[in-house]
This record gives structure tokens, C-alpha cells and sequence, in this order.
């Protein structure tokens, strides 16, 4: 009985996708019959098609497939439900594999550079510590450990740096280990 349930849902969503397909087809229909009809200039149909390329290309990317796929994935509750909508999801939308390898080549790249930019903020706080600066550039100092030395306010703030590349460096490793 659950099964017949499901199945004549199943049915019922296809249907829906099938007329969905033949709405949008009646629709570019008239759209084309419009713009025959129509006088337009040069500039406006180069914005229409812009405007229609990048609908079609957003439309083949597949990027929010792809997040809404992880979105129900990551959802707790019954794995049936979760089930149907993924069986869902993919019946109704074109997944390829090799889009799916290059959203997750884009995200290695991103954690990739990030982790680069962390390396370098904490190389240029150290640098900024370790290295003599000119007597105008050192500004104040906060802390005196002597008379003529102590932590002045470029070391606070070459600290934060590092502390900010060392944040950045954590966050990009965990990105990288739960994707991966």
C-alpha cells in the first residue's frame, strides 16, 4: 500500500515536471513570436540576450542543485523523506559528475589560497617584529622592559596579523579536512 502511495506521487511530480517543460516551451514560443514582431534596436537585443544567456547559463551550472543537495543531506529527520527529495532533486534537474568535480576542485583552490594568505599574514607579522623599523614608524610604546626597549604599539598590531593569518590558516585546514 506504501509502496502504491509512493509511486502514484513519484507519477504525480513527474507530471508536474512534464507540464512545467511545456509551459516554459509555450512561453518561449511567445517570446519569439514577440520579438519578430517587435522593433527593437540593436542595444536592446544585445541586453535581451545577455540577459537570457546568463538565465540559461545559471540555469546549466547546477551550483544550487548542488547546495540544496548538500543541504538535505546535512538535514536529520527520516532518511525516507530525505530519500525522496534528493530522488527528487535528480530526477527533475541534470546532475553531471563533472560539474560536481569542479565545484570541488573550486572549493580546494579556495582553501588553497586561503591557507597561502595565512602563511603570508603570519610571515609579514613576524617580518614587522623581527625586523628594525625607523624611530617615526615605531610609534608609541605600550610596555617599557628597560629604559631605551618594550612592546610599542607596531608589535601589538604586527600580533594581530599573525593572530589573524594563524585564524585564517585553522579555518582553511578545517574546510579543507570536512570537504574532503
Amino acid at each position: 500500500m506504501v509502496n502504491k502511495n509512493k509511486l502514484s506521487d513519484d507519477l504525480n511530480k513527474l507530471r508536474q515536471l512534464e507540464d512545467a517543460d511545456q509551459a516554459v516551451n509555450r512561453k518561449l514560443d511567445e517570446f519569439i513570436h514577440l520579438l519578430e514582431k517587435s522593433e527593437l534596436d540593436s542595444d536592446n537585443i544585445k541586453r535581451l540576450k545577455t540577459r537570457l544567456d546568463e538565465a540559461l547559463e545559471t540555469k546549466l551550472n547546477n551550483k544550487n542543485l548542488v547546495k540544496e543537495i548538500q543541504k538535505i543531506s546535512a538535514l536529520g529527520g527520516d532518511n525516507l523523506d530525505n530519500l525522496d527529495q534528493l530522488e527528487f532533486l535528480l530526477t527533475s534537474h541534470h546532475l553531471d559528475s563533472r560539474e560536481a568535480k569542479k565545484i570541488k576542485i573550486n572549493t580546494r583552490v579556495l582553501n588553497v589560497f586561503r591557507l597561502l594568505v595565512g602563511i603570508l599574514l603570519i610571515t609579514l607579522g613576524f617580518a614587522m617584529i623581527i625586523m628594525p623599523a625607523p624611530p617615526y614608524f615605531e610609534m608609541f610604546t605600550i610596555f617599557y622592559f628597560t629604559a631605551d626597549d618594550g612592546f610599542t604599539l607596531m608589535d601589538l598590531i604586527s600580533l594581530v596579523i599573525v593572530a589573524t593569518g594563524i585564524f585564517i590558516m585553522i579555518k582553511s585546514l578545517i574546510n579543507t579536512k570536512s570537504n574532503g
